[in-house]
């Protein structure tokens, strides 16, 4: 075994293409909604439990944060599901080549950018 080998590797020295970066943020993405998707069974279950919990959840989600909160669980939906799409024709055979992989990659970047930009208008507005 070499002992020279490093014990912990350092993650900022490294450059990781634009596709790779897209890829990653395509996985934080899911793991946003999966914790999300707990906050909104939550609200859901209050909603629903009384006329009064309707109005408290209802209260509750127009305020600064809950708008946030609902802004970001958008905004990680969008991502995701142009990253998704852009995965899924890369598993039928568009998109395999290193050039089209980064343009791929700038399209999900820019889709999910107005995409979010609409849902943050639609959400505070």
């Amino acid at each position: 075994m070499n002992q020279q080998r490093p014990i912990n590797l350092d993650l900022t020295k490294f450059s990781f293409p634009l596709p790779a970066l897209t890829s990653i943020t395509h996985r934080v993405a899911g793991v946003i909604l999966f914790v999300g998707v707990i906050f909104l069974l939550c609200a859901l279950s209050c909603s629903l439990e009384s006329a009064e919990g309707f109005a408290t959840t209802k209260k509750s989600m127009t305020t600064g944060f809950g708008s946030f909160i609902t802004w970001g669980l958008l905004a990680a939906l969008a991502f995701h599901f142009v990253a998704g799409i852009k995965h899924l024709l890369m598993d039928i055979g568009f998109g395999e080549t290193k050039e089209s992989g980064f343009y791929a990659a700038v399209f999900t970047i820019v889709a999910s950018s107005i995409l979010i930009i609409l849902a943050g208008v639609w959400v505070w507005a």
